[in-house]
C-alpha cells in the first residue's frame, strides 16, 4: 500500500464552463494533466481521475452525476492508499505549496472542500455518491483550515470563462 494517492475529480458537467474543464487549456497544457502534475510534485505515488477517461489512470463515479463524493469513493477503492489528496480538475493553478499544510495537517481550507487531504480509513462506511463533500468534510472529522494568504482564487479554481481568463492572467 503507498502512502499518498491523488484524485482527481474530473465528473462535472461543466454548464457553467461551457466546454469539459479538464481538457481546458492552460498555458498550452490540459487542465488535467497540470492538476496530475501537481499531485506527483507533492508525492503523490498513484493517482486517478474520476468520472471521466481522460488517458491517465481513472475510475467511474460512483453513480454518473450524482456529485463529487461518489468519485472520491470510487478512487479511493481504486487507490487503497492510505491517504487521499483530493483535487478538483477545474483548479489547475494550485501551488505545491498551497497544499503544504493540509499534507502536513490533513483537512480542508475554509469554505473549500476540495482540495482535501484525508485518512482513507476515515471514509465512513455510509458514506454515499449523492453527498455533498461538504458533508463528507463533517462526517470525517477533517480539521478545517484558514486559506493561506494570497491563494483563495488559485484554490477556488474556475468555473466560468471570467474565471478562467482571470486566473490565466494572475499568473
Amino acid at each position: 500500500m503507498t502512502s499518498l494517492g491523488a484524485i482527481i475529480l474530473c465528473g462535472g458537467g461543466s454548464r457553467r464552463m461551457g466546454r469539459d474543464k479538464a481538457a481546458l487549456e492552460w498555458g498550452g497544457r490540459r487542465a488535467v494533466d497540470l492538476v496530475a502534475d501537481l499531485a506527483r510534485a507533492v508525492s503523490a505515488e498513484a493517482l486517478v481521475t474520476a468520472g471521466a477517461d481522460l488517458g491517465l489512470p481513472w475510475v467511474a463515479d460512483d453513480v454518473a452525476g450524482a456529485g463529487p463524493v461518489g468519485g472520491v469513493l470510487a478512487g479511493a477503492r481504486a487507490l487503497r492508499t492510505a491517504r487521499l489528496l483530493v483535487l478538483a480538475v477545474d483548479a489547475p493553478t494550485i501551488r505545491p505549496g498551497d497544499l503544504a499544510p493540509l499534507l502536513s495537517n490533513g483537512g480542508c481550507y475554509e469554505g473549500l472542500p476540495a482540495p482535501m487531504v484525508l485518512e482513507a480509513a476515515a471514509l465512513p462506511p455510509d458514506a454515499e455518491a449523492g453527498w455533498p463533500l461538504r458533508r463528507l468534510v463533517e462526517r470525517t472529522g477533517l480539521e478545517v483550515l484558514p486559506v493561506p494568504d494570497g491563494a483563495l482564487l488559485r484554490l477556488r479554481g474556475a468555473n466560468t470563462p471570467e474565471e478562467r481568463d482571470w486566473l490565466l492572467g494572475s499568473k
